[in-house]
């Protein structure tokens, strides 16, 4: 049960739909979330660890790279024991490929431009992973793009992308294979922006959002979400991957986040805090950052108003679901638009979570 009304539909662009396991991706299907294990494959234990962790987070899909045999012969291990499906990356060697779907990877993610002898083995390719229903993702990057292709264009530039992800589909599509999905990633927010436009203007394919060495934590979620927010609410885009050097877990609730404010994605914890400003008579940034904390894994998705003054406090509060209007040492406690009581600073938290805890969310929530 959810307390959330999504938005308006979004004109999706019209996308064929393949298979990642059990998760749909392109067609109408909902768009995922995805991230990549930073564990060495190989170490089967740790990778389903971090994996595991991962699905908590709201990870739909997981890729673990195969750059040697060893990570390959742990393929067959990770792909039974994974709650979600994975996706194995393939780089530089294509027998990998053959053992990823001999492994029962849900897919497989191959880069064109590094894989020595591709073209020669895309007839193979095509008939294993058709016969065994698993899809292929043409993952094309800026920083490893075809040699020929960086000779035409002189650098990755948003048509140098698409035309390699495209030529790479046509190999396929010469055997009958269309169970495909592409990225075409660059670290550049406007080149990659401008690479899926012109691509979902030219095929039907599902597409898979990122922006590739996006940064650290913070300049990389502001980097993919400018590019995932302008793509998605033009309806481009079927799955998603924020790219960050940062733990895989930041990944996915960013990505989870971003999809929640478009309305892409059922809402779960929402706070609304005030920026604080020379009214505020309570510190704010702590006292929003111990609600978060506070109610970190609640099972219904509420709105929580955490408002430092009584000038936009009690009208914010009294549109969430739940909020505190702060002012001289104390906390006006707000439930669905009425003040049910005020308690001291000291006890703003605990009230919130007491308040939280006793009712019924199931019903009377508001629209959003």
């Amino acid at each position: 049960m959810t307390l959330v009304q999504l938005g308006p539909p979004r004109v999706r662009r019209k996308s064929r739909q393949v298979l990642v396991g059990d998760v749909p991706v392109g067609g109408n299907a909902p768009v995922s979330v995805q991230s990549m294990t930073t564990t060495v494959t190989s170490d089967v234990d740790s990778t389903l660890q971090q994996i595991a962790e991962l699905t908590a987070a709201g990870c739909q899909i997981i890729r673990v790279a195969v750059p040697s045999q060893d990570d390959a012969e742990a393929l067959p291990a990770i792909a039974k024991k994974s709650p979600i499906p994975v996706i194995a990356d393939i780089h530089f060697q294509p027998k990998y490929v053959f053992a990823a779907i001999d492994a029962g990877c849900a897919a497989v993610r191959v880069n064109p431009g590094n894989i020595r002898q591709f073209d020669d083995k895309v007839r193979e390719i095509s008939q294993a992973a058709s016969s065994a229903g698993v899809p292929i993702r043409i993952g094309v990057n800026a920083g490893s793009l075809d040699k020929r292709l960086l000779e035409k264009y002189g650098k990755a530039t948003p048509d140098a992308l698409v035309e390699s992800a495209l030529w790479e589909c046509s190999l396929f599509e010469e055997h009958g294979f269309t169970d495909i999905k592409i990225s075409v990633k660059h670290h550049d927010p406007l080149v990659m922006i401008e690479a899926y436009r012109k691509l979902a203007a030219r095929c039907d394919y599902p597409l898979h959002l990122g922006v590739t060495e996006a940064g650290p934590r913070f300049q990389g979620t502001i980097k993919s979400s400018v590019a995932f927010g302008v793509l998605l609410a033009e309806g481009i885009g079927d799955t998603i991957r924020v790219s960050l050097s940062a733990p895989p877990v930041e990944e996915v609730k960013v990505g989870a986040q971003i999809l929640e404010s478009l309305g892409l994605r059922p809402r779960r914890l929402e706070i609304v805090s005030c920026p604080s400003c020379g009214r505020a008579q309570v510190d704010v940034y702590k006292l929003a950052e111990e609600v978060t904390a506070a109610f970190d894994g609640f099972p219904v998705p509420l709105r929580v108003a955490v408002m430092g003054c009584v000038v936009n406090g009690p009208g914010e509060a009294r549109e969430a679901d739940l909020g505190v209007s702060s002012g001289n040492g104390k906390g006006q406690i707000f439930v669905r638009g009425q003040v049910v009581r005020t308690v001291p600073e000291s006890k703003i938290v605990e009230t919130l979570l007491e308040e939280a805890m006793n009712r019924d969310w199931t019903t009377g929530g508001y629209d959003r």
